[in-house]
């Protein structure tokens, strides 16, 4: 699929072009209560088109900051679309944020409209609101448990119906202000995940949304007959990527499941043609995969292990390029194997996956590939509005993040930082004019990431803040080796300790069900998560599987010691940010007292 040429028009016009073209095509459907409700581009469009002009009738202004809390749903795009045609800036907020971080957000986003998805999410704002002097009203998708409090939230839905109204009054509103809307006007603000300090607002204008499209929809193979699920957190640019950007320039359809725990029965059901996981997901359908493996009898598994061995070799190679005997070992395996496992996770239809947000192990991505997944690792940043790299489809280099995709120049600058240029790099920081100057420089972005070129792919080498220098004097990414731990089923996290000590230490945490259902297996007894990771023979199983990790590793970079940690890391505890990226100096200080027990 060649670049496509896109009209020079803003997502929301682009969406009012759909409704105006093909109006009767599906858009967007939603699982409620185990059934599917579709809806059109028509419905897409009148539905966003009337909730912009109801929060117009309460008072908001162009380039008034709207927020929104919810997991992934109809409403949030909806909202989303509508606020933007009212010339309004849509700010995302994530709804697995505690009380106070929701409220920095909302402070310093300037909101004066939130619209929350339920009670809960309700309720957090409601513990903020003394520090929200610039907030006005609250919206509410589910009014369940809220119609009683002295001063209820706005219904979504009686904002649509005073949109309505409002357009009998206003009935060429929406088409003037869309009509004036300009490519450099502000669309979005996504916040960053605030792994290091706090989140910082990202303001994206559309036209880095138009910008990023045509890469995008070459990379993904997206077209009007293309399908995904979306289920990631929207205020996330990854998830706008595939949710907004692709589906809305390509007029593709989107599923939005019932909840983040129907993920895999959703993808069952929907068998999208387009597919973007982090590599926590990833690792979540190969632990999935392994319990459903172990379950089945001992033929079965060898059978599964034979196919392994016999397709691996073929992971990174192009179809092209394969030899009859190739093609026959895999067509068999397919059969046998293979062609169940895609059925099992919802991926049989998928004809591009991607990886992205974070780095994922090698081993991870080589076994998706080896079953018939066409995985793809992509990089990009908030600030270059999602993907800017991806692995071309027939040149898969394991541990590269590929080449840049169509309209973003990528180079390596001073101590071989990641810098990038194209229309797709943000406006800037908002209210913080210094970080955006450290920034964006002469036009490049400067992403603080250490890259290498490795045979013309982009490999990344870890953040230039994280690189580790030991008691020795060698340079260490952190993030190389606990990707290469973490390949393990059993290991889900793996914090690397390094900086100016004599050998290479490790905080580890189990996965809990996959550890837990080889302890049935092994006839152990455990009640918590704690009393499992305190089993001898649980800490003998991550040993080897250390060992396993450490055998592809140079020396210097090989785990010698380790601590199992009895407790998963928590956002509410501040030990991961929403996105689920561990937040080190958190972490090294919280259990200071455990790492130095790994140098007695």
């Amino acid at each position: 699929m060649t670049t496509p040429s896109l009209p020079d028009l803003t997502l929301t016009q682009m969406l009012r072009a759909h409704a105006q073209e093909r109006p009767d095509a599906l858009a967007l459907r939603q699982k409620d209560f185990g059934i599917w409700q579709a809806y059109s581009w028509r419905d897409y469009y009148n539905r966003a088109r009337h909730f912009g002009l109801g929060l117009r009738a309460m008072g908001l202004e162009e380039g008034g900051h709207v927020a929104i809390i919810s997991e992934n749903r109809v409403e949030w795009v909806i909202a989303q679309m509508g606020i933007g045609m009212v010339r309004g800036i849509c700010v995302g907020v994530y709804p697995t944020s505690p009380w106070n971080e929701v409220a920095y957000v909302l402070e310093h986003s300037d909101a004066s409209i939130v619209v929350c998805e339920d009670q809960e999410q309700t309720d957090k704002v409601l513990e903020a609101w003394p520090q929200l002097p610039q907030l006005k009203h609250t919206i509410a998708i589910d009014m369940k448990g809220l119609r009683y409090y002295p001063e209820p939230p706005a219904a979504f839905e009686d904002i649509e119906a005073r949109g309505r109204e409002y357009e009998k009054d206003h009935p060429g509103l929406v088409d003037e202000l869309l009509d004036g809307q300009r490519m450099d006007d502000t669309a979005l603000m996504i916040y960053t995940s605030g792994s290091t300090g706090r989140p910082k607002g990202a303001m994206i204008s559309w036209g880095n949304l138009h910008a990023a499209a045509p890469g995008l929809i070459e990379l993904l193979q997206a077209d009007d007959r293309g399908s995904s699920l979306s289920y990631l957190p929207l205020c996330h640019v990854a998830e706008q990527a595939v949710t907004n950007i692709a589906p809305v320039y390509a007029g593709s359809s989107v599923s939005f499941g019932e909840s983040l725990r129907t993920v895999q029965e959703d993808l069952r059901e929907i068998a999208p043609t387009f597919f973007l996981g982090v590599p926590r997901i990833w690792e979540k359908l190969h632990s999935a995969i392994y319990i459903k493996v172990q379950e089945t009898g001992r033929f079965r598994r060898a059978l599964f292990d034979w196919a392994i061995r016999a397709c691996s070799p073929m992971a990174t190679k192009s179809r092209a390029q394969w030899s009859l005997k190739e093609k026959g070992l895999y067509s068999l395996s397919y059969w046998l194997v293979f062609r169940a496992l895609q059925n099992f996770i919802g991926l049989r239809r998928c004809t591009i996956a991607m990886t992205g947000a974070a780095p994922i192990s090698t081993g991870i991505l080589e076994f998706f590939r080896t079953i018939g997944v066409p995985l793809l690792e992509v990089y990009g940043q908030t600030e270059s509005t999602g993907v800017a790299t991806a692995q071309p489809v027939d040149d898969v280099k394991l541990g590269t993040v590929g080449v840049a995709i169509a309209g973003v120049e990528v180079k390596l600058g001073d101590q071989n930082e990641i810098i990038m240029r194209g229309g797709s790099m943000f406006k800037g920081y908002y209210k913080s004019d210094a970080a955006t100057a450290s920034t964006l420089k002469d036009g490049w972005l400067h992403t603080g990431d250490v890259g290498e070129w490795r045979n013309g792919q982009l490999k990344i080498v870890d953040r230039l803040k994280d690189i580790m220098i030991t008691a020795g004097g060698k340079n260490l990414s952190p993030t190389e080796i606990e990707n290469t731990i973490k390949a393990s089923p059993y290991i889900k996290e793996c914090i690397v300790i390094g900086e100016a000590r004599k050998y290479v230490s490790a905080l580890i945490q189990i996965d809990f069900d996959t550890v837990a259902k080889w302890a049935e297996q092994q006839r152990i007894a455990y009640t918590t998560f704690r009393s499992l990771t305190e089993q001898q023979r649980v800490n003998e199983l991550i040993q080897a599987e250390v060992s396993r990790g450490n055998d592809q590793l140079p020396q210097v970079a090989q785990i010698k010691r380790f601590h199992l940690l009895t407790k998963e890391l928590d956002h509410d505890d501040d030990e991961v940010t929403a996105t689920m990226k561990v937040r080190r100096s958190n972490i090294y200080e919280k259990y200071t007292d455990v790492i130095e027990s790994l140098y007695v």
